[in-house]
């Protein structure tokens, strides 16, 4: 799941990317709303913790153009405002949820859950390749029953050869699925990535690797 984390207030932005990140979603952060757009367009994003009160482009004009041009990803808007009145004009400018500043940390986590349900409805969340099961919503992945230790890396990896559902994924195609923009992304690192996912997978081998097409999970051809 991919949160783009828009807030103007540093710190508070670094510090919600570091909890993400720790739950394991794959997080890119903007400061402003012209950023947010333009990250937006370059990334997959699936949610938008979104904050109204943004320079150069306000959040509303920011939640009204993604909404003009469709763009499927769910907005959680924040706001110091917790008005009745705020509440609604966020929600008719298009956002999926509201949320006032305070707001505890735990709440934020289940409105991003009740969220991330909203936006794979439709979508498989349970992913499986042979003995090989992964859970996208509940963030839970294992292999013959029992649970497999990964990282949020190592999940995302997994998780990208097992929406392919067999088919080639290029370490290309992974850089720009797993790894935040700006990251250390290099084909060396998801070489690596791929080695400690094989070890934690254990024996059989099931994921494969072809010079030129990437790598792909699931029986030998």
């Amino acid at each position: 799941m991919h949160v783009l984390i828009v807030e103007d207030e540093i710190d508070l932005a670094e510090s919600l990317a570091e909890g993400l990140r720790h739950e394991g979603y794959l997080v890119d952060v903007a400061h402003d709303g012209a950023a947010a757009l333009v990250k937006a367009g370059q990334v997959d994003v699936d949610i938008m913790i979104l904050d109204r009160d943004l320079p150069v482009l306000h959040g509303d004009v920011v939640c009204r153009t993604l909404r003009d041009q469709q763009h499927p990803m769910r907005i959680l808007m924040l706001t110091a405002a917790g008005t009745l009145d705020d509440r609604v004009t966020g929600l008719d400018l298009g956002a999926d949820d509201y949320l006032a500043k305070p707001f505890a940390y735990v709440e934020l986590l289940a409105r991003l859950r009740a969220l991330a349900r909203r936006a794979t409805e439709g979508n498989q969340i349970v992913l499986t390749s042979g003995s090989v099961r992964l859970d996208t919503l509940r963030r839970v992945a294992e292999r013959d029953g029992k649970p497999l230790a990964l990282t949020p890396k190592e999940f995302g990896v997994l998780e990208a050869l097992l929406y392919a559902d067999g088919g080639y994924v290029s370490a290309d195609d992974l850089l720009a699925d797993v790894w935040e923009s700006g990251a250390d992304r290099t084909r060396s690192v998801v070489k690596l990535t791929i080695h400690t996912l094989r070890r934690k997978l254990g024996d059989p081998d099931v994921i494969h690797t072809s010079p030129g097409l990437g790598y792909r999970i699931g029986a030998e051809r």
